[in-house]
């Protein structure tokens, strides 16, 4: 597992720096990022660039393509953020696993697991804004996606669980 972060431009995109956090593969990200930002690249650039792979060992779609992609959809507006700063009174969506939930709990939050969110939409109020929490925010991704694609106002809680537990340790 990788750990990435991206940071940009919001005016235009251009990638400004990077941080890779995991085992394997750190150095590899690390320079193609650097690389990236010597040639005055844009998260744009990242989801199209073409990375060096192979199939037994990797996808075809690197992490680097995958921050390029995630920080695009923000830009672009078809993945609404929130940060856990503005979330005190909304409504909150738990689309962990209840073993997860079990172990850390967010006080207030619904939970449905998102195995099972399209076949529970019926649950979930069309009048107010949902906001999205899994683990790392990657599950929230694709929750908040099936919830906008289904008429829904969402966002996704920009680091999940983790960034929780690391803003309360900065406080």
């Amino acid at each position: 597992m990788l750990i990435v972060k991206a940071i940009f431009r919001k005016s235009n995109g251009k990638l400004l720096g990077a941080q890779v956090l995991g085992e394997d593969g750190v150095p590899k990200r690390i320079d193609s990022f650097a690389m990236a930002i010597q040639m005055g690249c844009t998260i744009y650039d990242l989801e199209e660039a073409e990375l060096c792979y192979a199939p037994p060992f990797g996808s075809a779609k690197d992490p680097v393509n995958f921050a390029g992609m995630v920080a695009a959809d923000v830009l672009r507006g078809d993945m609404p953020l929130a940060h856990w700063e503005s979330v005190d009174g909304k409504f909150l969506l738990d689309v962990r696993n209840p073993a997860e939930i079990a172990a850390e709990s967010v006080s207030g939050a619904v939970s449905i697991p998102l195995p099972q969110l399209r076949s529970r939409l019926g649950e979930l109020p069309r009048d107010q804004e949902i906001h999205v929490i899994c683990r790392s925010a990657v599950r929230a991704y694709f929750a908040t996606r099936i919830l906008l694609q289904n008429g829904f106002k969402a966002r996704n809680i920009s680091g999940g669980m983790l960034a929780r537990s690391h803003r309360a340790v900065q406080t």
